[in-house]
């Protein structure tokens, strides 16, 4: 809207190519070779402008998506992080607990099932999504208490020490959140696919 009110007022007479309308919106949109001074002139109509409105928009989002990509990837190391200071400081140096990293692959697994079962059908039950939630509430559950077993077992002496067990945790937290982050920024639309990865 604001953008068309820019265009409005340039056409009606604040200057043309060289008015302040004109000069406001190249300075907003930064350097690009459709803005060159005159460039009022190459549009034929207002379509050619909106066009280039929507191109904007969309450099827009793709900025928004690489940013959220970078903080998520940021998280999800952090995550990795305190899982690995779990097993590798020299007081725990025990790596059991590197085996809630499979919990962490197979969690996204019954959702993509179900999102493909309710996209290929038209049935209108989420009976399967509901399974599929019921399953990666079970995975996520197995993933805390994996380490938490591991902490209270006594066979000759504890597998792995309390603080290595805080640490665990708190990784999988952090890379639970992440994976959750993830779906809920990328996988709200419909065209999501993984082919764009």
């Amino acid at each position: 809207d604001s953008f068309r009110a820019v265009l409005d007022a340039s056409r009606v007479g604040c200057g043309g190519a060289s008015g302040p309308a004109y000069l406001a919106v190249r300075r907003s949109q930064g350097p690009s070779h459709r803005w060159k001074r005159g460039a009022w002139g190459q549009f034929r109509d207002y379509a050619d402008a909106y066009d280039l409105a929507g191109e904007l928009v969309e450099q827009s989002r793709g900025y928004e998506e690489k940013a959220a990509l970078v903080a998520l990837s940021f998280s999800g190391a952090i995550g990795l992080t305190f899982l690995m200071l779990g097993c590798a400081l020299e007081d725990y140096g025990v790596y059991w607990p590197l085996f809630v990293l499979i919990f962490h692959a197979i969690s996204p697994i019954p959702y993509f099932i179900a999102k493909r079962a309710t996209y290929d059908s038209d049935a209108t039950s989420s009976a399967c999504r509901e399974l599929a939630y019921f399953f990666t509430t079970g995975i996520v559950v197995s993933a805390f208490g994996f380490p938490v077993i591991l902490a209270r077992v006594a066979v000759v002496s504890f597998v792995i020490k309390w603080g290595a067990c805080g640490l665990v945790l708190a990784g999988n937290a952090v890379i639970f959140l992440t994976i959750q982050g993830f779906f809920l920024v990328f996988g709200r639309g419909d065209d999501f696919s993984w082919e764009q990865w």
